[in-house]
């Protein structure tokens, strides 16, 4: 953990308890997946290292092999769980405040507006707080989201 990583800060969070549902979707001995908090698009999920790590390379093979798993079984439940036509995923790390490695499962609706799609995407992050998907609905996601990990088996 680093103390000017807001990542390393919202791990701590899950680890002593204090984080709200959307914020602790499922968590795995490698991996957490949370709501992301500043989206207007509902069930943008963020796959985050719980390990304070800067770049892919930095992966052990068994957080590498833990990753493609979650990847598809979170792109699924999304996909189950909004009606998403695919999910797109990105990983940049680069952010001043989030230099950790974290991946980003966001559900391509069918009725995405073109001025959004593909890395426009991301004109619907860092968005003013009115609007933000609220809490309610992202525990709902979330909720929906951790149902269908827990019942579903990975292969």
């Amino acid at each position: 953990m680093t103390a000017q990583c807001l990542t390393c800060k919202l791990i701590a969070r899950r680890d002593a308890g204090d984080a709200p549902l959307w914020d602790n979707i499922y968590r795995t001995a490698y991996w957490d997946i949370v709501h992301a908090y500043n989206t207007a698009l509902p069930g943008w999920l963020v796959l985050v290292s719980r390990r304070h790590i800067k770049a892919l390379d930095e992966l052990t093979e068994i957080e590498a092999q833990e990753l493609g798993v979650l990847i598809r079984r979170v792109s699924q439940g999304l996909k189950f769980t909004t009606g998403c036509r695919k999910t797109y995923v990105v990983q940049f790390a680069e952010a001043a405040e989030h230099p950790h490695v974290h991946f980003h499962i966001i559900p391509r609706m069918d009725d995405l507006p073109p001025e959004y799609r593909g890395p426009k995407v991301f004109g619907l992050l860092g968005v003013p707080e009115a609007d933000c998907v609220d809490e309610k609905k992202m525990n709902e996601i979330a909720e929906n989201i951790r149902e269908v990990l827990l019942t579903t088996s990975s292969p």
